[in-house]
């Protein structure tokens, strides 16, 4: 039986390559791609209608966007033009981002979960042709629907997924959302509490854990050299436990780790704090919460995911040869 798998794509390679990337990918079998729009670096949207219009079948999430920067017609409006460009090929990731980097940008995060709540419903509700009036706590509309005078008026099939890492949010996906997309930097037992909790909040809607998709993110570096391919996740670790601390926090890293590399690199880190940082990561760690190695061990790890609870893994290829990961679980 043919297994799911997907596709992350990120920032570390240039832009055109990431069309062929996705391009091979659906070549080889596999189900979607994901663009990541994280750091103040690449926006997904734009990758995204890249990627729609030279595949046909690949489907294309946002892995993920945050509910707070796009107004609530926008982002209805953005989803809707997507797709138009490929037709119930499109997936909406959303997540309640992060601290110190939506501080910093003069976004206050306060009652993420009511934030989160309000953007789904109303999201949803766009997509699905209705005429709008809602006064929430964040999301304000007044008689408004997407105002499609050229082409297909029907409701769109487009999933709203939730990247949830915290408790709450992952009960609330597991009430409101059609998928939640599992972090990564996390051991593949990690799951078994996100699957409690989104059975707990899936059972308040009426459903349960199995009617939640559960595709998720999986950092994996591949390399016939096993140390090479171990050196390239020690860099991106060291990166990560540094600037995103929910990810820091879910990958059980111990707080001195986390500090001792955070007085290290600055905001945005260099490639020269990042390689004098790294030394700090511990190797079994790397083997704890990635994917790292030769294509064997890779896979030996990403079926672990698969049998704790991940539906569709989304490997991120950290570095190295793109074409070797997609062959290496090509289906």
């Amino acid at each position: 039986m043919k297994e799911r798998v997907a596709l992350y794509l990120q920032d570390a390679h240039d832009l055109r390559d990431g069309l062929d990337y996705v391009q091979y990918a659906e070549k080889r079998g596999f189900e979607a791609v994901w663009q990541a729009e994280s750091r103040l670096v690449r926006d997904a949207i734009v990758p995204m209608a890249a990627y729609a219009a030279v595949t046909d079948t690949l489907k294309i999430g946002s892995g993920v966007i945050n509910n707070w920067t796009r107004n609530i017609g926008l982002l209805a409006s953005t989803f809707l033009t997507l797709d138009d460009l490929a037709p119930n090929r499109i997936i909406c990731g959303i997540g309640a981002w992060w601290d110190p980097l939506a501080k910093n940008v003069g976004i206050d995060r306060r009652k993420p979960l009511t934030a989160m709540r309000e953007t789904v419903e109303i999201l949803r509700r766009l997509l699905n042709m209705e005429r709008v009036t809602f006064d929430g706590e964040f999301v304000h509309v007044s008689g408004i629907e997407l105002d499609v005078v050229h082409g297909r008026r029907e409701p769109r099939n487009v999933p709203i997924m939730i990247g949830a890492t915290g408790d709450n949010m992952m009960e609330l996906t597991g009430e409101i959302a059609d998928g939640a997309v599992l972090n990564y930097c996390v051991e593949p037992e990690y799951n078994n509490k996100a699957l409690e909790l989104l059975d707990k909040g899936a059972k308040k809607s009426g459903r349960r854990v199995d009617d939640i998709d559960r595709p998720q993110l999986i950092v994996c570096s591949v390399d016939e050299d096993r140390e090479k391919a171990i050196d390239t996740t020690r860099g991106l670790l060291t990166q990560y436990l540094a600037q995103q601390p929910h990810i820091a926090k879910a990958s059980g890293v111990s707080q001195d780790v986390v500090t001792k590399i955070q007085s290290i690199l600055g905001w945005p880190a260099t490639h020269e704090q990042i390689d004098s940082a790294k030394h700090l990561v511990p190797e079994d760690l790397i083997h704890r919460i990635t994917a790292s190695g030769t294509p064997d061990e890779a896979r030996a790890k990403v079926a672990e995911y698969r049998k704790n609870g991940c539906t569709c893994p989304i490997l991120y290829p950290v570095g190295g040869d793109v074409k070797m990961l997609i062959d290496t679980f090509a289906q």
